[in-house]
């Protein structure tokens, strides 16, 4: 199956919401939250991802997570995340109850596409202080893809991981993970990198990209929004509308997509120091923000 194939699939099988210019959205993916090992990206920033997380739940936006969110390629199970990263999980949870959380799968956690596995993994989970299973997750979805539709002009944004561009991250996943489990987690934890992911490999990246500027210019410029690379992309209204949120585990910092007010913007949150020398998480605005209407056909 080509990419054409795998993002055509993904485009009519996703899920439709409904949206408006009094909706607020942010996207972040690509976490990679793991067990708090060395080998976990995710660690350095914790800090940072939930003190954005928690501004966003307290401003009212709903959260959209585009993949790769937990890392089960490095991690053989859900549970030692969770425990390494509850105090993010529960603030998930108060986005879930409030019917503000849309999660997509990637590569990386590809799993998450068995409805059974999501089911009987992140629906409950035993708390050893009471002894007995809590609710986690109650009637959680993951999909491999949304389309968000605007109410009023009915402009589409479609939202994916963006591996169906990468046949080896879609198809042979669980050949990677094999690798990735038993090669290149002992070796990334001497800072070498993994040459199968495409956010190391400049060469893929770049095949990636390509393959999905594509697909989204033989759908008439369709507003599509993905992660995967961990490279930011913000187009020009014009240029092709091609969005990538980048990632949760850049260096000291984490990118993402904001919707607020029907204008569209490229974020990062990160550490900076105050004039008295304190230290303190800020956002900085790095793109936008753009009116959606501008990347319509």
């Amino acid at each position: 199956m080509k990419t054409k194939q795998r993002l055509d699939r993904a485009y009519k099988q996703a899920r439709r919401i409904s949206f408006s210019n009094e909706d607020k959205l942010v996207f972040f993916s690509d976490c990679h939250r793991g067990d708090k090992s060395f080998a976990d990206d995710f660690a350095r920033n914790e800090n940072i991802y939930y003190h954005a997380l928690k501004h966003y739940y307290n401003e009212g936006f709903t959260y959209c997570e585009l993949g790769d969110g937990d890392e089960l390629w490095e991690n053989t199970s859900f549970e030692s995340i969770l425990r390494a990263h509850k105090n993010v999980y529960r603030l998930l949870q108060k986005f879930h109850f409030e019917n503000r959380l849309h999660l997509i799968w990637g590569n990386h956690d590809m799993v998450y596409r068995d409805k059974n596995y999501v089911k009987k993994h992140l629906s409950t989970y035993f708390d050893p202080k009471d002894g007995r299973e809590e609710v986690l997750f109650k009637d959680l979805e993951y999909h491999e893809a949304i389309v968000l539709q605007h109410k009023e002009i009915h402009q589409e944004l479609f939202l994916c991981h963006g591996h169906q561009a990468d046949w080896m991250n879609y198809h042979g996943w669980r050949f990677n993970r094999f690798l990735v489990r038993v090669l290149w987690k002992p070796l990334q934890i001497f800072g070498i990198s993994d040459p199968t992911s495409p956010a190391k490999n400049y060469k893929e990246l770049i095949k990636v990209e390509r393959r999905i500027k594509k697909w989204i210019i033989e759908n008439n410029n369709l507003l599509t929004i993905v992660g995967h690379t961990h490279r930011p992309r913000f187009p020009e209204p014009g240029d092709i509308a091609f969005f990538n949120d980048g990632s949760c585990v850049h260096p000291r910092s984490i990118t993402g997509l904001e919707i607020e007010n029907g204008a569209i913007s490229l974020i990062k949150w990160h550490i900076a120091t105050s004039e008295s020398g304190t230290l303190q998480v800020v956002r900085e605005l790095l793109e936008g923000p753009t009116a959606l209407h501008a990347y319509q056909a």
